[in-house]
């Protein structure tokens, strides 16, 4: 039986490409997201080859405690140990200047709500269940919390000295922390209507490579630091963004 995974919004963008790399080798992966129609549509499309392990969708909303709870017991009833748990759903909720201080309260809350607590609530609900020695967390940060913009930025800045916190706690069980932080990667959702070919171009020119990124090759680097031979890495946060902003992190 191969390991057990468990990836966060993962239907579309880096949330699919990291669920198809560790199904190619050999996971089962557990699929957590919000659109349980479109889940379900991916999972089985994905089952459809079958080489690599099992996708198994799972829909609940990672910012209400009980949902979370919902899924770690479901998870728990696999009656196996998460070998990797990939931290990848949230969004910028606030993505239009605020004008006054009421929008500028919902767009700060939208933010901490929809970026930290998925990952903080399911990453200790599901520390019982992780196996050690030889644990994986692995959570999908942003350039824009070294950069902004503001909310969202904060939400995703948020999420590292936590991480650092927890792989200091972990570390002594065999269990490695990590962050990933991507910086304009193309072909996902997360742009939505903003996405244009001017904006495409703007964005490619930000990194010295002159393009974007791809979802499957931040899913290269979380399947790495996933892996078996990452067990020496963690506490960090890598960058993954062509060079935007270089050797900060």
């Amino acid at each position: 039986m191969g390991r057990l995974a468990v990836v966060s919004g993962a239907a579309t963008g880096i949330g699919r490409a990291v669920t198809e790399a560790l199904r190619g080798e050999g996971a089962d992966v557990v699929m957590v997201g919000r659109r349980a129609e479109l889940l379900a549509a991916v999972a089985d499309e994905l089952n459809a080859d079958p080489r690599g392990g099992r996708a198994l969708p799972m829909t609940a909303d990672l910012s209400a405690p009980d949902q979370v709870e919902r899924v770690a017991d479901e998870i728990a009833s696999l009656g196996r140990p998460v070998d990797v748990l990939v931290n990848n759903a949230g969004g910028n909720r606030a993505p239009y200047p605020p004008k006054t201080l009421e929008e500028v309260r919902e767009g700060w809350l939208a933010n901490v709500t929809g970026n930290v607590l998925p990952a903080v609530l399911l990453t200790h609900a599901l520390l019982p269940s992780l196996r050690r020695p030889g644990g994986r967390v692995v959570t999908v940060g942003s350039v824009a919390a070294f950069r902004g913009p503001a909310s969202y930025g904060g939400s995703k800045a948020a999420l590292h000295p936590w991480s650092v916190e927890l792989a200091a706690r972990l570390a002594p069980e065999g269990v490695t922390v990590n962050m990933v932080a991507p910086g304009y990667i193309q072909d996902t959702e997360f742009y939505g209507e903003r996405m244009s070919p001017g904006f495409h171009e703007g964005r490619s020119r930000q990194a010295p490579v002159g393009r974007g990124g791809t979802p499957r090759e931040v899913a290269a680097t979380v399947a790495h630091l996933a892996g078996p031979d990452a067990g020496f890495i963690t506490g960090q946060i890598v960058q993954i963004n062509g060079g935007a902003i270089p050797g900060r992190g």
